[in-house]
């Protein structure tokens, strides 16, 4: 009686009108043929990688703003247009992307070189080899090549926070190795990311430095407007709905990205409920949704140390809006650490990860002066209130409290 009851839900799902008319458009992946509002950034960029087209070595780049900005978007533009040119010119270059934030291609030394070695043709095993030999194959891949190089490193902040910078210091010095010359453009979210690197690294890799500033809500509205006219069909957004995106994304330091995956995620609510339209409780839903599946991903792909860290701050939270502070997370955490059997890090260590959760919006953490005592962050959690319990239970089954 189930089955027959699926495959009438399957078959009236197949003959249902889709508010979508391409769906394709609102990802993030998705490049348009024109990038709204980056006019400035692209030409910087596009000047800066030219000479690649007369064979010289462009300038390493790095590119900072806030989520959303269109950092990505911009650089994989950009880089497709002189790809085209160079493919028509028989000029010998070539691009090389990689996402730090991926564990399988970015989470040690070892396993980036080993994926830039394969992007260039070498086979080279997930582990077992020496890292010196994996870098030995990477640079004899480049000098059979004898060509320029632009290497993306997306989320490059990521890739130090797992590795350390010395696999940028190596990277930044490879044109002293190979006869192929690599430039480097490193994007980050973080603002202050290169404050704290090794100053023969910062001054290499900061060569260009290009700024994103966050959109408004009129930038956001015409961006949606854009994708809107290819990801939906003819007259089935209620007035209101772009504007109502754009507002939410400003409000969120102006993060474009969010605001498509709010039209998105509310064009499935809509076409869930079977309606013609998607209206503002669509959208209002579909915030709800984001925030609480944003927040949860999030925690659940924490290393261990991060979810103690969590914990001891959830702990501390009950009948506490703010004024919880390092110190007194670092306590519970030490306990936690103790009961669990894990090795307890500094609290320096400690502050740097209740910095992370704070750029990923997971806890507010206020960096406050105490005179002569030194600085500590007043914190406080950003959990959505009917997501704690589940956060709590997740955190207390992967660390065994």
């Amino acid at each position: 009686m189930v089955e027959r009851g699926l495959e009438e839900f399957f078959e009236s799902f197949l003959r249902r009108e889709s508010v979508f008319f391409d769906k394709k458009v609102l990802q993030s992946t998705y490049t348009p043929e024109t990038i709204l509002h980056r006019e400035e950034q692209t030409k910087q960029i596009a000047n800066i990688l030219a000479p690649a087209l007369k064979t010289e070595k462009p300038s390493n780049i790095f590119i900072y703003g806030k989520t959303g900005t269109g950092k990505t978007l911009t650089v994989r533009h950009t880089t497709q247009k002189l790809m085209e040119i160079a493919t028509k010119e028989n000029i010998p270059l070539r691009v090389l992307y990689i996402n730090c934030k991926l564990k399988r291609s970015a989470d040690t030394e070892y396993r980036l070189i080993a994926q830039l070695a394969r992007e260039l043709g070498k086979s080279i095993p997930p582990t077992g080899l020496p890292t010196e030999e994996v870098y030995k194959t990477f640079f004899k891949a480049l000098n059979k090549q004898k060509q320029n190089h632009v290497l993306i490193l997306d989320e490059i902040d990521q890739l130090v926070i797992k590795t350390g910078d010395n696999v940028l210091y190596n990277l930044t010095r490879i044109n002293e190795e190979t006869e192929s010359q690599v430039s480097i453009i490193g994007i980050s979210n973080d603002i202050t990311f290169v404050d704290g690197l090794d100053p023969r690294v910062k001054s290499s890799l900061s060569e260009e430095e290009i700024i994103f500033p966050p959109y408004n809500a009129l930038q956001i509205q015409s961006i949606l407007k854009q994708r809107t006219e290819f990801a939906f069909n003819n007259g089935v957004l209620e007035q209101g709905v772009t504007e109502k995106c754009a507002a939410y994304a400003a409000r969120d330091h102006g993060d474009a990205r969010r605001a498509l995956e709010l039209l998105r995620v509310a064009g499935e609510v809509a076409d869930r409920k079977n309606s013609k339209k998607v209206t503002i409780e669509h959208i209002d839903e579909a915030e709800e949704k984001i925030d609480r599946d944003r927040i949860i991903e999030v925690v659940s792909t924490q290393p261990k140390q991060y979810k103690l860290v969590l914990y001891a701050i959830i702990s501390l939270q009950p009948g506490r809006k703010n004024n919880i502070f390092t110190g007194e997370v670092y306590d519970i955490y030490k306990s936690l650490c103790k009961k669990t059997n894990t090795s307890i890090l500094t609290q320096r260590r400690v502050s740097d990860i209740i910095s992370e959760f704070d750029m990923l919006g997971v806890v507010n953490a206020k960096v406050i002066s105490k005179g002569r005592y030194g600085r500590t962050r007043d914190i406080s959690l950003e959990i959505p209130e009917g997501t704690f319990p589940k956060i709590k239970n997740i955190l207390e089954e992967s660390i065994n409290i």
